[in-house]
């Protein structure tokens, strides 16, 4: 069944998020002092795991330096972006922290490179950027999630000068818009939301992906007619092939910054 958004209870906050769409093109104009300054305070109220605090961002400011980053993500909007953060899984902050109290960090009693504390502050960091994103939103800004800048971890790690149990984990540029992109499609909500548990039978679980396809083919045929895209399903099964991802792997990349994801 088909549900639409009028039928939903609302007010602002959740109408900016049901508006969000990504934004590729920003006007040129700066953002004020004030607005970075909430922006980054909400990102900071995001909910944190055993609150260990345990990420970082990295305002990107030097031209040069932008630049650099949107050759790695391969898109130029990134180099055009008034601001332009890199958020950080950051465990090196409390290693320093231990270490003032004692703890001896390249120990095996030190855990805080344990993969759980990998995952704990990836988590933490997507909450915040989250967070700064709906910010923004709700301000009349614009924004786009940049997971493209993981392309190369390694070059990203040298330029931002990050040292041993920090990896990179998303970026967010931020903007105020300069075009008005449609919404993307979402799936129905029964196709992910389950009850109690995950369905046992894949038939059941896909049974809207035809009208799903339907859907996401039109919405790319009418954004851009001179660049046909394949549907949702289509789509799904030619990354589920692309060896390029190997390229783009966490593991040896984290591992040379200090954390044991085998543990």
């Amino acid at each position: 069944m088909t549900e639409s958004t009028n039928d939903l209870r609302t007010n602002e906050t959740i109408e900016t998020l049901l508006n969000r769409r990504s934004i590729r093109k920003f006007k040129p104009d700066a953002i004020d002092e004030r607005t970075v300054a909430t922006l980054e305070i909400v990102a900071q109220h995001a909910a944190s795991s055993q609150y260990l605090q345990d990420w970082s961002a990295v305002r990107v400011e030097d031209q040069e330096l932008k630049s650099a980053i949107a050759a790695i993500c391969n898109q130029i909007y990134v180099a055009e972006a008034p601001l332009l953060y890199l958020f950080i899984a950051d465990e090196h902050r409390n290693a320093a922290i231990a270490t003032r109290k004692g703890v001896k960090v390249h120990s095996t009693e030190f855990t805080l490179n344990a993969s759980y504390r990998f995952s704990q502050a990836q988590n933490d960091a997507v909450l915040a950027l989250h967070a700064m994103e709906t910010a923004a939103y709700s301000l009349d800004l614009g924004c786009v999630i940049l997971g493209s800048v993981l392309n190369d971890a390694s070059k990203l790690i040298e330029l931002l000068h990050l040292p041993e149990f920090t990896y990179p984990v998303l970026g967010l540029a931020i903007g105020k818009p300069d075009q008005s992109p449609t919404l993307k499609p979402r799936m129905e909500r029964d196709d992910q939301f389950f009850v109690d548990r995950y369905p046992a039978d894949d038939e059941q679980l896909l049974h809207g992906l035809d009208d799903f396809d339907t859907v996401v083919h039109k919405y790319y045929d009418l954004r851009n007619t001179s660049r046909p895209v394949d549907a949702f399903s289509d789509q799904i099964a030619n990354n589920a092939v692309d060896t390029g991802v190997f390229n783009r792997a966490v593991k040896p990349v984290a591992e040379a910054q200090g954390f044991r994801l085998d543990h």
